[in-house]
């Protein structure tokens, strides 16, 4: 009896360890759950993001030691056959990775940006790691943490509801996501003002 309860521990030990391997994998490959997809070999895989108020400092106004407003965005590049953009805010080296602060869908293709403090016209808000939809401020505690905007072109709009679920948005992103665009960002709790 011993040997086959020490076998199902590490039965057990195996599928976790498996899982979590496999988590990781789906995680990193475009930085959605559903893992990597091959993007159209004609259309450009890495498309253009900047901020114009931070590069590589997200000021304290964007984050929870400040105002907590979602910030400007710009985007370009994004290939022919852009139906719509979505948007994924998030911290890949949080505790519970990837922590999630914003994801926001079906942006219009003809649109080049998010304002700051609220999201474009007519896109829609998916649950956030906090079960919120909507834009929740990076809260850096313990040190610096990078945040990563990432904006994918795709391939059709989503037409989920507002409020879905955060792992049903990634999956529906990842499936259709035709090229994607990155600004990486720092914060801590003594962010710029």
């Amino acid at each position: 009896m011993k040997q086959v309860l020490g076998g199902t521990r590490a039965a057990r030990r195996s599928a976790r360890a498996a899982a979590a391997a496999a988590m990781a994998c789906l995680v990193s490959g475009c930085g959605l759950v559903g893992g990597p997809k091959v993007l159209q070999p004609d259309a450009p895989q890495v498309m253009t993001v900047t901020s114009p108020v931070f590069d590589d400092i997200i000021p304290r106004m964007f984050t929870c030691h400040g105002a907590g407003i979602s910030p400007p965005l710009y985007w370009s590049g994004a290939p022919p056959g852009t139906s719509s953009f979505a948007l994924v805010v998030d911290d890949s080296a949080a505790p519970i990775s990837p922590y999630v602060y914003w994801i926001v869908f079906d942006i219009s293709p003809g649109t080049p940006d998010v304002p700051a403090g609220l999201p474009p016209p007519g896109a829609r808000e998916a649950e956030n790691s906090q079960g919120r939809a909507r834009y929740d401020p990076p809260c850096p505690r313990g040190g610096r943490h990078r945040y990563r905007f990432t904006v994918y072109a795709l391939d059709s709009r989503l037409r989920l509801p507002s409020g879905v679920g955060l792992k049903e948005a990634w999956q529906a992103i990842a499936a259709h996501a035709i090229a994607r665009g990155r600004l990486t960002a720092g914060a801590g709790s003594r962010a710029a003002r």
